[in-house]
Protein backbone atom coordinates (compact mmCIF):
# COMPACT_ATOMS: atom_id res chain seq x y z
CA UNK A 1 0.00 0.00 0.00
CA UNK A 2 1.35 3.45 -1.00
CA UNK A 3 1.63 6.65 1.45
CA UNK A 4 -1.51 8.39 -0.10
CA UNK A 5 -3.82 4.75 -0.08
CA UNK A 6 -3.05 2.76 -3.18
CA UNK A 7 -2.31 -0.65 -3.52
CA UNK A 8 1.56 -1.28 -4.73
CA UNK A 9 -0.47 -3.02 -7.64
CA UNK A 10 -3.96 -2.58 -8.54
CA UNK A 11 -6.20 -5.82 -8.21
CA UNK A 12 -6.82 -7.34 -11.47
CA UNK A 13 -10.50 -6.75 -11.39
CA UNK A 14 -10.12 -2.90 -11.80
CA UNK A 15 -9.50 -3.63 -15.43
CA UNK A 16 -12.15 -5.34 -16.60
CA UNK A 17 -13.62 -3.43 -19.40
CA UNK A 18 -17.17 -3.81 -18.52
CA UNK A 19 -16.27 -2.30 -15.23
CA UNK A 20 -14.07 0.61 -16.62
CA UNK A 21 -16.60 1.81 -19.03
CA UNK A 22 -18.85 2.19 -15.95
CA UNK A 23 -16.78 4.05 -13.81
CA UNK A 24 -16.40 6.02 -16.68
CA UNK A 25 -19.51 7.04 -16.69
CA UNK A 26 -19.56 7.64 -13.07
CA UNK A 27 -16.08 9.00 -12.17
CA UNK A 28 -17.64 9.43 -8.51
CA UNK A 29 -18.15 5.89 -8.06
CA UNK A 30 -16.30 3.74 -5.98
CA UNK A 31 -16.03 -0.17 -5.51
CA UNK A 32 -17.19 -0.80 -1.72
CA UNK A 33 -18.63 -4.29 0.24
CA UNK A 34 -17.02 -7.63 -1.16
CA UNK A 35 -14.82 -7.18 -3.89
CA UNK A 36 -12.81 -4.79 -1.94
CA UNK A 37 -12.14 -7.53 0.49
CA UNK A 38 -11.53 -10.15 -1.32
CA UNK A 39 -9.10 -7.97 -3.71
CA UNK A 40 -7.34 -7.38 -0.23
CA UNK A 41 -7.33 -10.70 0.82
CA UNK A 42 -5.81 -12.07 -2.97
CA UNK A 43 -8.74 -13.70 -3.81
CA UNK A 44 -10.90 -14.03 -6.64
CA UNK A 45 -13.74 -10.68 -6.95
CA UNK A 46 -17.21 -12.32 -7.65
CA UNK A 47 -19.91 -9.71 -7.41
CA UNK A 48 -18.65 -6.16 -7.93
CA UNK A 49 -21.16 -3.64 -6.32
CA UNK A 50 -20.54 0.10 -6.93
CA UNK A 51 -21.54 3.30 -4.71
CA UNK A 52 -21.37 7.00 -5.45
CA UNK A 53 -22.94 10.26 -4.28
CA UNK A 54 -25.02 11.23 -7.28
CA UNK A 55 -29.09 11.03 -6.86
CA UNK A 56 -30.12 7.71 -8.73
CA UNK A 57 -31.79 9.70 -11.16
CA UNK A 58 -28.47 11.13 -12.10
CA UNK A 59 -27.02 8.05 -12.27
CA UNK A 60 -29.23 6.80 -15.03
CA UNK A 61 -28.77 9.76 -17.00
CA UNK A 62 -25.16 9.55 -16.65
CA UNK A 63 -25.30 5.65 -18.00
CA UNK A 64 -27.42 6.79 -20.52
CA UNK A 65 -25.58 9.34 -21.70
CA UNK A 66 -22.44 7.14 -21.71
CA UNK A 67 -24.55 4.67 -24.07
CA UNK A 68 -24.79 2.27 -21.26
CA UNK A 69 -28.01 0.45 -20.78
CA UNK A 70 -29.63 1.42 -17.00
CA UNK A 71 -32.34 -0.48 -15.52
CA UNK A 72 -34.20 1.13 -11.82
CA UNK A 73 -33.64 -1.86 -9.63
CA UNK A 74 -34.18 -0.29 -6.75
CA UNK A 75 -34.79 3.21 -6.78
CA UNK A 76 -36.61 3.59 -3.15
CA UNK A 77 -33.19 2.10 -2.13
CA UNK A 78 -31.13 3.76 -4.47
CA UNK A 79 -30.12 0.97 -6.51
CA UNK A 80 -29.70 1.11 -10.26
CA UNK A 81 -28.08 -1.46 -12.47
CA UNK A 82 -25.65 -0.61 -15.06
CA UNK A 83 -25.58 -2.74 -18.05
CA UNK A 84 -22.11 -2.83 -20.12
CA UNK A 85 -21.26 -5.50 -22.21
CA UNK A 86 -24.15 -7.70 -21.41
CA UNK A 87 -22.96 -7.60 -17.66
CA UNK A 88 -24.53 -6.29 -15.03
CA UNK A 89 -23.50 -4.00 -11.68
CA UNK A 90 -24.92 -2.57 -9.30
CA UNK A 91 -24.67 0.82 -8.46
CA UNK A 92 -26.48 2.46 -4.77
CA UNK A 93 -26.39 6.17 -4.11
CA UNK A 94 -24.86 6.72 -0.47
CA UNK A 95 -27.47 6.19 2.35
CA UNK A 96 -27.21 7.00 6.00
CA UNK A 97 -29.69 5.38 8.70
CA UNK A 98 -32.60 7.47 9.59
CA UNK A 99 -34.51 4.71 11.93
CA UNK A 100 -33.77 1.54 12.18
CA UNK A 101 -36.01 -1.34 14.33
CA UNK A 102 -33.84 -4.61 14.37
CA UNK A 103 -35.31 -5.67 10.54
CA UNK A 104 -35.28 -2.78 8.01
CA UNK A 105 -33.94 0.60 8.18
CA UNK A 106 -35.33 3.56 7.13
CA UNK A 107 -32.37 5.35 5.30
CA UNK A 108 -32.05 8.67 3.20
CA UNK A 109 -29.31 9.32 0.55
CA UNK A 110 -26.28 11.25 1.42
CA UNK A 111 -22.80 12.28 -0.07
CA UNK A 112 -20.64 11.51 3.02
CA UNK A 113 -18.76 8.64 2.52
CA UNK A 114 -18.05 7.62 5.75
CA UNK A 115 -21.88 8.38 6.97
CA UNK A 116 -22.71 5.41 4.57
CA UNK A 117 -19.56 3.32 5.77
CA UNK A 118 -20.84 3.41 9.28
CA UNK A 119 -24.25 1.82 8.60
CA UNK A 120 -22.50 -1.41 6.98
CA UNK A 121 -22.24 -4.31 9.36
CA UNK A 122 -18.41 -5.34 9.59
CA UNK A 123 -15.47 -3.43 9.08
CA UNK A 124 -14.47 -5.17 6.68
CA UNK A 125 -17.01 -4.93 4.64
CA UNK A 126 -17.19 -1.07 5.19
CA UNK A 127 -14.35 -0.18 2.53
CA UNK A 128 -14.34 1.59 -0.67
CA UNK A 129 -11.86 1.69 -3.27
CA UNK A 130 -11.47 4.12 -5.95
CA UNK A 131 -11.29 3.15 -10.14
CA UNK A 132 -7.33 3.96 -9.36
CA UNK A 133 -7.20 1.54 -6.84
CA UNK A 134 -6.86 3.84 -3.72
CA UNK A 135 -8.07 2.48 -0.49
CA UNK A 136 -10.78 4.04 1.58
CA UNK A 137 -10.83 2.67 5.12
CA UNK A 138 -12.65 4.92 7.98
CA UNK A 139 -13.24 2.15 10.35
CA UNK A 140 -9.48 -0.13 10.30
CA UNK A 141 -10.99 -2.84 8.05
CA UNK A 142 -8.10 -3.27 6.50
CA UNK A 143 -6.18 -3.76 9.75
CA UNK A 144 -8.80 -5.96 10.96
CA UNK A 145 -8.87 -8.48 7.50
CA UNK A 146 -4.51 -8.64 7.89
CA UNK A 147 -5.24 -9.81 11.91
CA UNK A 148 -8.01 -12.32 11.04
CA UNK A 149 -10.69 -10.12 13.54
CA UNK A 150 -14.14 -9.92 12.33
CA UNK A 151 -15.28 -6.63 14.36
CA UNK A 152 -18.89 -4.23 13.86
CA UNK A 153 -18.24 -0.84 12.92
CA UNK A 154 -18.42 1.35 15.56
CA UNK A 155 -20.34 0.12 18.67
CA UNK A 156 -20.98 -3.51 18.41
CA UNK A 157 -24.25 -3.80 20.47
CA UNK A 158 -25.70 -0.73 18.16
CA UNK A 159 -25.46 -2.63 14.81
CA UNK A 160 -26.75 -5.66 16.56
CA UNK A 161 -29.78 -3.50 17.07
CA UNK A 162 -30.17 -2.13 13.51
CA UNK A 163 -30.28 -5.70 12.35
CA UNK A 164 -30.55 -8.83 14.03
CA UNK A 165 -29.94 -10.54 11.09
CA UNK A 166 -25.84 -9.40 11.07
CA UNK A 167 -26.16 -11.77 14.55
CA UNK A 168 -25.82 -14.69 11.98
CA UNK A 169 -23.76 -12.96 9.47
CA UNK A 170 -21.09 -12.45 11.90
CA UNK A 171 -20.84 -16.21 12.30
CA UNK A 172 -20.53 -16.79 8.41
CA UNK A 173 -17.51 -14.06 8.26
CA UNK A 174 -15.89 -15.06 11.08
CA UNK A 175 -15.93 -18.45 10.24
CA UNK A 176 -14.04 -17.40 6.55
CA UNK A 177 -12.17 -14.77 7.42
CA UNK A 178 -11.59 -15.04 11.12
CA UNK A 179 -8.37 -16.44 13.01
CA UNK A 180 -8.08 -17.44 16.99
CA UNK A 181 -10.57 -15.97 19.39
CA UNK A 182 -13.74 -14.26 17.90
CA UNK A 183 -13.85 -10.21 19.10
CA UNK A 184 -14.95 -10.21 22.52
CA UNK A 185 -17.31 -7.15 21.83
CA UNK A 186 -19.11 -8.77 19.18
CA UNK A 187 -19.52 -11.72 21.09
CA UNK A 188 -20.98 -9.93 24.19
CA UNK A 189 -23.45 -7.98 21.44
CA UNK A 190 -24.51 -11.56 20.21
CA UNK A 191 -25.34 -12.73 23.73
CA UNK A 192 -27.01 -9.77 24.58
CA UNK A 193 -29.01 -9.24 21.25
CA UNK A 194 -30.04 -13.51 21.24
CA UNK A 195 -33.65 -12.21 22.04
CA UNK A 196 -34.05 -9.80 19.22
CA UNK A 197 -33.94 -12.85 16.65
CA UNK A 198 -37.11 -14.02 17.12
CA UNK A 199 -38.04 -10.65 15.02
CA UNK A 200 -36.32 -12.29 11.65
CA UNK A 201 -38.65 -13.76 8.97
CA UNK A 202 -37.59 -18.02 8.48
CA UNK A 203 -36.56 -17.11 5.08
CA UNK A 204 -33.93 -14.72 6.27
CA UNK A 205 -32.62 -17.45 9.05
CA UNK A 206 -32.32 -20.15 6.60
CA UNK A 207 -30.38 -18.29 3.75
CA UNK A 208 -27.79 -17.27 6.35
CA UNK A 209 -27.57 -21.03 7.76
CA UNK A 210 -27.15 -21.71 4.46
CA UNK A 211 -23.90 -19.87 3.72
CA UNK A 212 -22.48 -21.08 6.96
CA UNK A 213 -23.28 -24.56 6.70
CA UNK A 214 -21.57 -24.43 3.07
CA UNK A 215 -18.83 -22.21 4.47
CA UNK A 216 -15.35 -23.01 5.34
CA UNK A 217 -15.72 -23.75 9.13
CA UNK A 218 -19.18 -24.83 9.35
CA UNK A 219 -18.94 -27.16 12.97
CA UNK A 220 -16.58 -24.15 13.99
CA UNK A 221 -19.16 -21.95 13.28
CA UNK A 222 -22.30 -23.73 14.73
CA UNK A 223 -20.41 -24.53 18.01
CA UNK A 224 -19.82 -20.50 18.55
CA UNK A 225 -23.52 -20.31 17.97
CA UNK A 226 -24.05 -22.69 20.45
CA UNK A 227 -21.92 -21.16 23.01
CA UNK A 228 -23.47 -17.61 22.44
CA UNK A 229 -26.83 -18.95 22.38
CA UNK A 230 -27.91 -18.76 19.41
CA UNK A 231 -28.60 -22.04 17.89
CA UNK A 232 -31.05 -23.18 20.24
CA UNK A 233 -32.63 -19.49 19.31
CA UNK A 234 -33.12 -20.33 15.83
CA UNK A 235 -32.88 -24.07 15.36
CA UNK A 236 -33.67 -25.64 18.62
CA UNK A 237 -33.79 -28.85 16.75
CA UNK A 238 -30.52 -29.04 16.88
CA UNK A 239 -28.27 -31.82 18.07
CA UNK A 240 -24.67 -32.08 19.53
CA UNK A 241 -23.02 -31.41 16.40
CA UNK A 242 -21.60 -34.82 16.32
CA UNK A 243 -22.89 -35.61 13.25
CA UNK A 244 -22.39 -33.08 11.50
CA UNK A 245 -18.62 -33.02 12.67
CA UNK A 246 -18.27 -36.12 11.15
CA UNK A 247 -19.80 -35.57 7.88
CA UNK A 248 -17.87 -32.57 6.89
CA UNK A 249 -14.37 -34.54 8.05
CA UNK A 250 -15.42 -37.18 6.04
CA UNK A 251 -15.87 -35.02 2.88
CA UNK A 252 -19.45 -34.84 2.49
CA UNK A 253 -20.63 -32.58 -0.67
CA UNK A 254 -21.23 -29.18 1.16
CA UNK A 255 -25.15 -29.40 0.31
CA UNK A 256 -27.11 -27.04 2.68
CA UNK A 257 -29.99 -29.89 2.80
CA UNK A 258 -27.96 -32.66 3.67
CA UNK A 259 -25.54 -30.65 6.13
CA UNK A 260 -29.20 -29.47 7.80
CA UNK A 261 -30.15 -33.34 8.00
CA UNK A 262 -26.40 -33.69 10.02
CA UNK A 263 -27.25 -31.15 12.57
CA UNK A 264 -30.66 -31.47 13.52
CA UNK A 265 -32.20 -34.38 15.55
CA UNK A 266 -35.78 -35.89 14.49
CA UNK A 267 -37.59 -36.06 11.88
CA UNK A 268 -36.68 -32.66 10.31
CA UNK A 269 -40.59 -31.99 9.65
CA UNK A 270 -39.85 -29.16 12.56
CA UNK A 271 -37.09 -27.52 11.25
CA UNK A 272 -38.63 -27.88 8.14
CA UNK A 273 -41.05 -25.21 9.51
CA UNK A 274 -39.65 -23.30 11.61
CA UNK A 275 -37.17 -22.66 8.86
CA UNK A 276 -40.04 -22.26 5.83
CA UNK A 277 -37.90 -24.56 3.66
CA UNK A 278 -39.57 -24.70 0.33
CA UNK A 279 -41.52 -28.19 -0.81
CA UNK A 280 -37.85 -29.86 -2.39
CA UNK A 281 -36.14 -28.62 0.65
CA UNK A 282 -38.44 -30.17 3.26
CA UNK A 283 -39.42 -33.16 1.21
CA UNK A 284 -35.71 -33.98 0.88
CA UNK A 285 -34.50 -33.27 4.67
CA UNK A 286 -37.35 -35.49 5.98
CA UNK A 287 -36.52 -38.73 3.33
CA UNK A 288 -32.58 -37.82 4.33
CA UNK A 289 -33.50 -38.30 8.30
CA UNK A 290 -36.19 -41.18 7.64
CA UNK A 291 -33.91 -43.47 5.32
CA UNK A 292 -31.69 -46.28 6.50
CA UNK A 293 -28.33 -46.56 4.86
CA UNK A 294 -27.16 -50.19 4.22
CA UNK A 295 -24.32 -51.54 5.76
CA UNK A 296 -20.99 -51.03 3.82
CA UNK A 297 -21.00 -55.45 4.03
CA UNK A 298 -24.27 -54.70 2.17
CA UNK A 299 -24.17 -57.35 -1.01
CA UNK A 300 -25.79 -56.29 -3.87
CA UNK A 301 -29.49 -57.69 -3.22
CA UNK A 302 -29.88 -55.42 -0.33
CA UNK A 303 -28.21 -52.62 -2.33
CA UNK A 304 -30.66 -53.53 -5.30
CA UNK A 305 -33.61 -53.53 -2.27
CA UNK A 306 -33.01 -50.31 -1.10
CA UNK A 307 -32.37 -48.61 -4.46
CA UNK A 308 -35.96 -50.12 -5.42
CA UNK A 309 -37.55 -47.93 -2.32
CA UNK A 310 -35.46 -45.33 -1.85
CA UNK A 311 -34.48 -42.63 -3.92
CA UNK A 312 -30.83 -42.89 -5.27
CA UNK A 313 -29.75 -39.51 -4.41
CA UNK A 314 -31.33 -39.68 -0.56
CA UNK A 315 -29.97 -43.02 -0.18
CA UNK A 316 -26.05 -41.46 -0.91
CA UNK A 317 -27.22 -38.45 1.39
CA UNK A 318 -27.94 -41.53 3.97
CA UNK A 319 -24.54 -42.73 4.33
CA UNK A 320 -22.84 -39.90 4.89
CA UNK A 321 -25.18 -39.50 7.86
CA UNK A 322 -24.69 -42.76 8.89
CA UNK A 323 -20.94 -42.87 8.20
CA UNK A 324 -20.64 -44.90 5.79
CA UNK A 325 -17.46 -45.67 3.54
CA UNK A 326 -16.65 -43.87 -0.09
CA UNK A 327 -17.02 -47.99 -1.19
CA UNK A 328 -20.53 -48.41 -0.76
CA UNK A 329 -21.25 -44.57 -2.07
CA UNK A 330 -19.81 -46.14 -4.86
CA UNK A 331 -21.45 -48.97 -5.46
CA UNK A 332 -24.71 -47.32 -5.20
CA UNK A 333 -24.06 -44.74 -7.30
CA UNK A 334 -22.85 -47.33 -9.98
CA UNK A 335 -25.79 -49.61 -9.94
CA UNK A 336 -28.76 -49.13 -12.07
CA UNK A 337 -32.15 -48.49 -9.77
CA UNK A 338 -34.25 -51.58 -10.22
CA UNK A 339 -37.61 -50.92 -11.46
CA UNK A 340 -40.42 -53.86 -10.53
CA UNK A 341 -42.12 -54.66 -13.92
CA UNK A 342 -45.34 -55.01 -13.18
CA UNK A 343 -48.53 -52.87 -13.51
CA UNK A 344 -52.19 -52.88 -12.84
CA UNK A 345 -52.56 -53.30 -16.53
CA UNK A 346 -50.49 -56.73 -16.43
CA UNK A 347 -52.80 -58.18 -13.63
CA UNK A 348 -55.64 -56.73 -15.62
CA UNK A 349 -54.31 -58.48 -18.64
CA UNK A 350 -54.90 -61.48 -16.58
CA UNK A 351 -58.47 -60.92 -15.74
CA UNK A 352 -57.73 -59.39 -11.73
CA UNK A 353 -60.32 -56.54 -11.27
CA UNK A 354 -59.38 -53.32 -10.27
CA UNK A 355 -59.71 -52.74 -6.34
CA UNK A 356 -58.27 -53.80 -3.14
CA UNK A 357 -57.99 -57.36 -4.08
CA UNK A 358 -55.49 -56.14 -7.37
CA UNK A 359 -53.89 -53.95 -5.02
CA UNK A 360 -53.05 -56.43 -2.38
CA UNK A 361 -51.79 -58.98 -5.02
CA UNK A 362 -49.64 -56.39 -6.41
CA UNK A 363 -47.90 -55.55 -3.11
CA UNK A 364 -47.72 -59.23 -2.51
CA UNK A 365 -46.28 -59.61 -6.14
CA UNK A 366 -43.10 -56.70 -5.57
CA UNK A 367 -42.53 -57.82 -2.20
CA UNK A 368 -41.58 -61.43 -3.69
CA UNK A 369 -39.76 -59.41 -6.27
CA UNK A 370 -37.69 -57.28 -3.64
CA UNK A 371 -37.15 -60.99 -1.43
CA UNK A 372 -35.38 -62.33 -4.20
CA UNK A 373 -33.28 -59.14 -4.52
CA UNK A 374 -35.03 -57.36 -7.52
CA UNK A 375 -33.88 -59.88 -10.08
CA UNK A 376 -36.72 -61.12 -11.34
CA UNK A 377 -37.57 -59.58 -14.80
CA UNK A 378 -40.47 -58.95 -16.65
CA UNK A 379 -41.62 -62.11 -17.63
CA UNK A 380 -40.68 -64.29 -14.26
CA UNK A 381 -43.00 -61.85 -12.47
CA UNK A 382 -45.67 -62.62 -14.72
CA UNK A 383 -44.71 -66.31 -14.68
CA UNK A 384 -45.25 -65.69 -10.77
CA UNK A 385 -48.56 -64.17 -10.96
CA UNK A 386 -49.52 -66.86 -13.28
CA UNK A 387 -48.52 -69.08 -10.86
CA UNK A 388 -50.36 -67.34 -7.86
CA UNK A 389 -53.78 -67.12 -9.44
CA UNK A 390 -53.70 -70.77 -10.74
CA UNK A 391 -53.22 -71.90 -7.48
Amino acid sequence: MTSDGRMAQPPAFLADPALRDVLAALPRARLVGGCVRDALMGQQVADIDLATPDPPEAVMAALRAAGLKAVPTGLAHGTVTAVARHRGFEVTTLRRDVATDGRHAEVAFTEDWRADAARRDFTINAMSMSADGTLHDYFGGRDDLTAGRVRFVGVASERVAEDYLRVLRFFRFHARYGRGAPDGAAVAAIRAGVAGLGRLSAERVWGELKRILTGPDPVGAIALMRDCGVLDAVLPEAGDGAVLAAVVSAGAPREPVLLLAALIEGSGADAAARLKLSGAEAARLMALRAAAAPADDADDDDLRRALADTEKAILVGATWLAGRGDALRARLTAMPVPVFPLAGRDLAAQGVAAGPAMGALLRDLRGWWLAGGCRADGADCRAELARRLAG
